[in-house]
């Protein structure tokens, strides 16, 4: 009778695991947390120590317009995102091997080509003599201005950002027992009550994941505003590089980065207790 094979690792290699975190920690150090601890104490002592730039910040008409844009294009960014990518995500669990493959590969395939790029073949369809326009004013519509505006950077922006919410979701949606939905619908539920009551709440935590990611990257974009925006849809990213590069001006720069910094940790920090919140209401653990 085989007796099973137990590996233990050695005094030696128990002492030289925590060498490993030492790349990781120094990277993380260096490119995240000094910067961070540098922008913040120039925020407060530059052009001299107090808290003047930040109360520039609060009385700015500009910043606050800007960062209210920020906040609502990253919104609605990411709730398309949620409604283009669900259902894409879950024709992939349900397709057979070759077309899941091949439905994996047209998400894959944009995250091969630089933004930049992408971007720039965006001004070629958005702009006014572009085929998106041919195409309007073939069936009747009429050119219509779709590049520097609003509705030009939130497109430019989803479709560098839809990738990262569909792989989140689509990896939620093969942990999902497929067993479930139709042991519900053997219960007496019809179809969408078993898909609402079942399976929905069941992928929820890709829906977090992948919007939270999204979310946060659609706040700090720089690239897709920059080319397809104007000064009359500035994001805050832009007006941040604006301070800095134009303006020299790294005290209000710095404040517009670490008040951006605390108000998106804020946001999530909230979202994550309200999630928490209601994992525990819907097992119970909370009266």
């Amino acid at each position: 009778m085989t007796q099973p094979i137990t590996i233990t690792r050695g005094p030696a290699i128990r002492r030289a695991t925590p060498l490993l975190l030492i790349p990781g920690i120094l990277i993380v150090t260096c490119f995240f947390i000094v910067p961070i601890v540098v922008v913040t104490w120039r925020s407060f002592t530059d052009p001299e120590p107090g808290l003047q730039n930040y109360e520039w910040l609060a009385q700015n008409e500009v910043f606050l317009q800007v960062l209210l844009r920020t906040f609502i294009v990253s919104t609605v960014v990411t709730a398309v995102c949620v409604l283009i990518a669900y259902p894409y995500a879950y024709l992939m669990t349900i397709v057979g091997p070759t077309m899941q493959k091949l439905l994996l590969l047209f998400v894959l395939m944009p995250l091969w080509t630089s933004i930049l790029v992408r971007t720039l073949a965006w001004m070629v369809l958005l702009q006014d003599s572009g085929p998106i326009n041919d195409i309007l004013e073939l069936v009747g519509i009429g050119r219509q201005p779709l590049i520097r505006t609003t509705f030009g950077v939130g497109l430019g922006m989803l479709q560098v950002l839809l990738p990262f919410m569909v792989l989140p979701l689509y990896s939620a949606m093969l942990s999902i027992d497929t067993r479930l939905v139709p042991a519900a619908r053997s219960l007496g539920a019809n179809p969408v009550t078993a898909f609402l009551r079942v399976y929905l709440p069941l992928s929820l935590p890709g829906v977090a994941a992948g919007a939270t990611t999204v979310f946060i990257l659609g706040l700090g974009f720089y690239i897709v505003p920059a080319l397809l925006g104007s000064p009359q849809t500035t994001m805050l990213s832009a007006l941040i590089y604006q301070q800095f590069s134009a303006f020299l001006d790294w005290g209000h720069g710095s404040a517009m980065g670490v008040a951006l910094l605390l108000l998106t940790a804020g946001l999530l920090g909230g979202l994550a207790l309200l999630a928490g919140r209601t994992r525990r209401r819907s097992t119970g653990s909370e009266q």
